[in-house]
């Protein structure tokens, strides 16, 4: 669910911005309906497994039909940000699912699966989420677009390493699978949108829908693969994923101020930092793992929605208040 946007979205937003804006807020809320659901009719979802990585393909083919050539410009223009961005994605989010794990010894499934999370690239919702919070939108897309691109090969990787001691990791089939996942629906979405512009900008309100609903049904796959597992573990899963994404979104925010980036860019890192490509997790989780590994990414695609919504209000509100001081205070000098 990125925007395609390379300057910060106008007050007025245009059909694409507002179907996204909508999608990210009730997305929560479908998922949770969705997953209740699941919980309890387990039944009625048990035959659809196969259906993960189809679902994971159609939202990695809808992100790639929002870029854009000129979002990864950023890159040359502004490297420093986008390198802070996409190593402390890679380097805070595995150590802290490593750090979560140990603190609350959990299990080796479900350890696997929250490092497995941490592993993952940045979530596709974490480009609207950016916008609602007033940080760089043109940032928030290229970390994004940066940090899936490179997933086949850190993804695996670091899951091999940190994961590796909690169960076995096929990190050469992983890395495969991450190729065909995401490198590949992503690149054909970019292909596409530079051969033929002017038919995906007739579909790009409609992608946050797509995203949400494909989502969606990953979630109901797991939970309904995982229902008997979430009875005697929710309240585990869901410390350790509040935890684990409370601590991306601090060491975001703090990796940003500690080099000084201005307050748009800090707000873009905590967001990009904390919001994951869960339901790509789950998937792969279910893939190498066991069912019970995939229920991290699957309370991760819920949470860090709603823990965004939040802290976009928050920092919105506070956007406002500081125009509002500015303006006041450039009046009372102007007299």
């Amino acid at each position: 669910m990125s925007t395609d946007r390379n300057v910060q979205p106008k007050p007025g937003l245009d059909a694409e911005e507002r179907s996204a804006k909508i999608a990210v807020t009730l997305f929560p809320l479908l998922v949770l309906a969705g997953g209740a659901f699941a919980l309890f009719s387990p039944e009625t979802f048990s035959g659809f497994s196969k259906a993960i990585n189809p679902l994971l393909m159609v939202i990695m083919f809808g992100m790639g039909l929002t870029l854009t050539l000129p979002d990864f410009a950023l890159v040359v223009r502004k490297p420093l940000p986008v390198l802070l961005g996409v190593v402390a994605q890679y380097v805070i989010m595995p150590l802290l699912g490593l750090g979560v794990s140990m603190l609350l010894q959990l299990p080796p499934a479900l350890a696997a699966g929250v490092i497995l999370v941490g592993c993952a690239p940045g979530g596709t919702a974490s480009n609207v989420v950016t916008y609602l919070a007033k940080g760089d939108v043109a940032l928030s897309v290229t970390m994004t677009s940066i940090s899936t691109l490179l997933a086949p090969i850190f993804t695996p990787l670091l899951t091999l390493w940190l994961a590796g001691q909690y169960l076995p990791v096929d990190a050469g089939s992983m890395a495969k699978s991450i190729v065909q996942i995401v490198l590949i629906p992503v690149v054909l979405g970019l292909v596409l949108r530079v051969i033929l512009p002017r038919l995906v900008a007739k579909v790009l309100p409609a992608l946050p829908w797509v995203s949400v609903i494909a989502i969606t049904g990953v979630v109901l796959i797991v939970v309904a693969g995982s229902a008997a597992a979430i009875f005697s573990a929710g309240a585990l899963i869901l410390l350790a994923v509040i935890l684990h994404n409370a601590g991306g979104v601090a060491l975001g925010y703090g990796t940003a101020k500690l080099f000084k980036q201005p307050i748009a860019t800090r707000r873009t890192m905590a967001i990009e930092v904390g919001m994951q490509n869960s339901g790509l997790a789950s998937g792969l989780a279910k893939t190498y793992f066991t069912p019970e590994a995939a229920l991290p990414g699957a309370v991760f695609s819920v949470w860090h929605n709603l823990s965004g919504a939040v802290i976009a209000a928050i920092w919105r509100r506070s956007s406002a208040k500081n125009a509002e001081r500015e303006a006041a205070e450039a009046e009372l000098a102007s007299k």
